[in-house]
C-alpha cells in the first residue's frame, strides 16, 4: 500500500540515547513497515557530525539493502565539507559512484550550514548534474541543532530552488512544514503550531511557483501539517498530488507512525480519492526514484 521515503535503520545497535537504540535494527523496521502495509522504505544514512549519536557510512545501508532484496531503498548522504571542505571540490565523483551502486537519491542533508553557503551550493551544483533528488532538513538557527539553515519565510531555499531548476528537493522538518500558514511569531518554526491555516504560508506557495520542490510528509512534522487543519489539508493534498509523498522517518524502534491512519481515513471517508490517495502513497516515489 505505501513506499516510505523517509527512514533510518542501524545495523549496529550503537550508542543509546535515552536508554534506547537511535535506530531501529533492519528487522524491526521491516516489522514495523509489515504492521501497516509498507512495502518498501528508504534508508537515508545519517554522516554529518551534527548527528553524532550514530555513526554510518553510505555502505552500511547499501548492505542493508543487498541483504533484505526488494524491502530498502538506498539512499547516499555526503557532509558539503567533504573531500576538501572547499566550495570546488569534485563530490560528483563520490555521488556518481553510488549512484552506480544502487543509491536512488541523496540525503537526509543535516548538515548545520546555511542553505547559501558556498559548500551546500558546490554540493547542490553536483547533485544536480548525478541527476539523483535530494532530501534535506530545515533548521531554525545556527548551533545547537541539526539541519540548513534558513530564515523565516526560506528565501534562501527559493533562491536554490531557482538556481538548481533541474535538481528535485524533497522538503523536511519542523521548520520547514511549520510554515504551511503564515507564521504567527519566528518562533513557531521551532515546533509544530496547532493553529489553523487562515492564510497560506511560504510552502505551498513554493510548491506552486517551483515544479522542483517536493513535499516529505514523514515525522510528526509533516503529520502535523496537515492534521492541524484537516479542511485545508484535503485541499493541500489535491492541488500538489503529484508532489507529496509518504513517510514515517521512523527512527527509534517506537516511533509512531500516524500519517498512515490519517491518509487512510481521508481516503475511507471520501475526502480524497483513490488516486489521490495512490499517488501520494507510493507512485509519486515510484516516479521520483525510478523503482
Amino acid at each position: 500500500m505505501f513506499i516510505d521515503i523517509h527512514g533510518h535503520v542501524q545495523k549496529w545497535p550503537g550508542v543509546m540515547r535515552g536508554g534506547k537504540p537511535c535506530f531501529a535494527s533492519p528487522e524491526h523496521l521491516i516489522e514495523r513497515h509489515d504492521a501497516v502495509g509498507i512495502e518498501r522504505g528508504v534508508l537515508l544514512p545519517m554522516v554529518h557530525v551534527e548527528c553524532n549519536y550514530v555513526s554510518q557510512s553510505n555502505e552500511e545501508v547499501l548492505e542493508i539493502g543487498e541483504a533484505y532484496p526488494g524491502r530498502f531503498i538506498p539512499f547516499c548522504n555526503l557532509d558539503p565539507r567533504a573531500m576538501s571542505n572547499s566550495s570546488d571540490a569534485p563530490l560528483g565523483d563520490l555521488l556518481r559512484y553510488y549512484r552506480d551502486q544502487g543509491c536512488k537519491g541523496v540525503g537526509e542533508l543535516c548538515a548545520n550550514l546555511p542553505f547559501g553557503d558556498p559548500l551546500v551550493q558546490n554540493l547542490f551544483k553536483h547533485v544536480e548534474d548525478v541527476g539523483l533528488p535530494l532530501t534535506f532538513h530545515v533548521a531554525h538557527r545556527i548551533g545547537g541543532v541539526y539541519g540548513l539553515y534558513d530564515d523565516a519565510g526560506l528565501p534562501q531555499l527559493e533562491a536554490c530552488l531557482q538556481r538548481f531548476g533541474r535538481l528535485r528537493f524533497l522538503g523536511h522538518s519542523q521548520s520547514f512544514w511549520a510554515e504551511m500558514a503564515r507564521l504567527r511569531t519566528p518562533g513557531d518554526r521551532a515546533g509544530y503550531p496547532d493553529y489553523p491555516i487562515d492564510e497560506e504560508g511560504v510552502v505551498p506557495k513554493l510548491l506552486r511557483r517551483y515544479e522542483n520542490l517536493y513535499g516529505d510528509l514523514s515525522a510528526g512534522s509533516g503529520h502535523n501539517a496537515l492534521v492541524r487543519d484537516p479542511e485545508y489539508a484535503v485541499q493541500f493534498l489535491n492541488e500538489f498530488q503529484d508532489r507529496l509523498l509518504f513517510g514515517t522517518d521512523i527512527c527509534a524502534p517506537d516511533t509512531p507512525t500516524p500519517l498512515v491512519d490519517f491518509l487512510i481515513g481521508l481516503r475511507d471517508s471520501g475526502r480524497i480519492s483513490e488516486s489521490v490517495f495512490g499517488k501520494v502513497a507510493r507512485e509519486n516515489a515510484v516516479k521520483l526514484l525510478g523503482l
